[in-house]
């Protein structure tokens, strides 16, 4: 797809890569973060029993030789004006690598929960707190503000799962890999990782967060080996230029810089525009979260919360981040209405034809619930056994009532997110920038600014904010602007004030909808035990 065929040949632009769970995308754009062209190309998931999640590395590359030719092929600025290459993608995930840079096995992602008996059996002391021994809290909180998550969902879980059950892997394994830097690897030839990358790893000293360093007591408490962990910069380092090889291959300068980038969440508040401190943003896409710039170091163990280093030298951000969102959608096109041919109908189109059936059922859905928990929950509490439900369903309900209560409910969920960022920060986030494939709808920023009861500006092209703020790191990167531009280049389609006609409302389904939560977490541990 092209947004604009025009160009100043006297101007700089960047190849902005936006790699999610569903694909690969890649933007060109402008120092400026305007996106001038896109392309996508969809990747495949495969689930495994157990709680697994895999990706093939070689699907990922394959994808980005394939939109970054299709880009460049449409001629919309001169080749050698593209200065800078930057990767956003998906976080938590882990990809073994060899000393060649071959991967050795499928990459575990961010909802591969198969690590976490042996990071448990770790992590558990003589006296617990929230399933972990009171010296290991004190040991992580002190350095690193948080501790690994129980749910076994990230990459050092990703990392003992394979020592454990695969060990030959293990030994040939000569670094482990976020997936952005496994992409900045094929990209350069060089391995590293960034601070804000790395941090799922909890390996990594954050107290002084312009100076992110490897921390060898953790390390061995983890029974990891230092070495196969790469060397740390920041996300606007510029790690090289592109290899030889892969410029020729998809027809930029040998000469294009690489910059360090960031994971999906950092990226994202870069290209959301909230890059001052206590801004939030929404993002709604396969999962969601709500996240805002601390100038501070805090830890909040009740809500799996933690400042954590992001984009911006010197800052933290905190966030709090559903499992599944827009997944609940394609859950709708895939498993209930289409489930013979959920191909035949493009997901634009059926995300198109819900948003005209949800502005046809009144607020509330009929006081029916839904719980968006279809793969566990990660914050603001952490449980691999939940799932989700729609509650207080009749014999009069209505598909269209339905779809409606899934959009709602993951609008209920985003607000339980809001309220524990916003305890955490003691203070108010009101407007609320919205990002995000689920942003594009108008009908569900009604949705989120009436549950919420707050302000919500709809992004101008939200789809393209990883992809935005990739840029926007790599502008920082090479020189061309600065964090502090970038509020102001920004800009917003539409604003969406709450209704006080459904105040009442939906304070009351909110209510219960945490009501549901309190009840039912025992039964459904009951059933998804492992």
């Amino acid at each position: 797809m092209v947004i604009s065929m025009a160009a100043e040949s006297g101007e700089k632009y960047i190849l902005a890569i936006d790699h999610g769970t569903t694909g690969m995308k890649l933007a060109l754009t402008d120092k400026c973060g305007d996106i001038l062209a896109f392309e996508f190309v969809e990747t495949p998931l495969r689930l495994v029993e157990g709680g697994g999640a895999e990706q093939d590395p070689e699907d990922w590359w394959n994808a980005f030789v394939t939109c970054a030719k299709r880009l460049i092929d449409k001629g919309v600025v001169p080749v050698e004006n593209i200065v800078g290459v930057c990767c956003s993608s998906q976080w938590s995930g882990t990809v073994a690598v060899d000393k060649d840079g071959n991967h050795l096995m499928n990459a575990i992602i961010w909802m591969d929960s198969r690590g976490a008996p042996y990071l448990e059996k770790i992590m558990k002391g003589i006296i617990n707190i929230q399933g972990y021994g009171v010296l290991n809290l004190l040991r992580w909180l002190r350095k690193t503000a948080g501790i690994p998550s129980g749910s076994g969902k990230d990459p050092i879980a990703h990392i003992l799962f394979i020592k454990n059950e695969y060990p030959e892997i293990y030994e040939k394994t000569f670094k482990f890999l976020e997936c952005k830097d496994y992409i900045n690897l094929k990209l350069t030839g060089k391995f590293a990782a960034s601070f804000d990358s790395i941090m799922l790893h909890w390996i990594t000293d954050t107290r002084d967060i312009m100076n992110v360093r490897y921390d060898n007591g953790l390390i061995r408490k983890l029974k990891v080996d230092r070495d196969k962990f790469p060397e740390l910069k920041q996300s606007i380092d510029i790690l090289g230029n592109l290899s030889p090889e892969v410029a020729d291959l998809i027809g930029l300068s040998r000469e294009t810089k690489v910059v360090v980038g960031s994971p999906d969440l950092h990226s994202a508040i870069i290209g959301s525009g909230a890059i001052r401190d206590y801004e939030g943003h929404i993002y709604v896409g396969t999962s969601s979260w709500v996240i805002c710039h601390v100038p501070w170091k805090k830890t909040d163990m009740s809500h799996n919360m933690a400042s954590l280093p992001c984009s911006i030298p010197g800052k933290y951000f905190i966030a709090n981040e559903q499992e599944t969102a827009g997944a609940c959608l394609t859950f709708l096109r895939d498993n209930l209405f289409f489930p013979d041919d959920p191909s035949r109908f493009g997901k634009r189109e059926v995300y198109q034809e819900f948003d005209k059936i949800v502005e046809q059922v009144p607020p509330g859905s009929h006081k029916m619930i839904f719980t968006p928990w279809l793969y566990g929950e990660r914050t603001p509490v952490e449980n691999h056994t939940i799932r989700g439900g729609l509650h207080n369903i009749s014999l009069p309900v209505k598909r269209e009532d339905i779809i409606r209560a899934v959009f709602e409910g993951i609008a209920y969920n985003s607000r339980w997110l809001l309220n524990s960022v916003e305890s955490f920060i003691k203070r108010k986030l009101d407007p609320l920038n919205i990002i995000g494939g689920g942003a594009q709808s108008d009908v569900w920023c009604q949705i989120y600014a009436d549950v919420m009861n707050r302000t919500i500006r709809q992004v101008k092209d939200p789809i393209y904010a990883n992809a935005r703020g990739a840029a926007l790191i790599c502008a920082v990167g090479l020189g061309l602007c600065t964090f502090d531009e970038i509020p102001n280049l920004v800009q917003f389609s539409k604003t969406f004030q709450p209704n006080p006609d459904n105040r009442e409302l939906y304070d009351e389904l909110f209510k219960e909808y945490l009501g549901i939560y309190k009840s039912t977490e025992k039964m459904y541990r009951r059933l998804n035990r492992r």
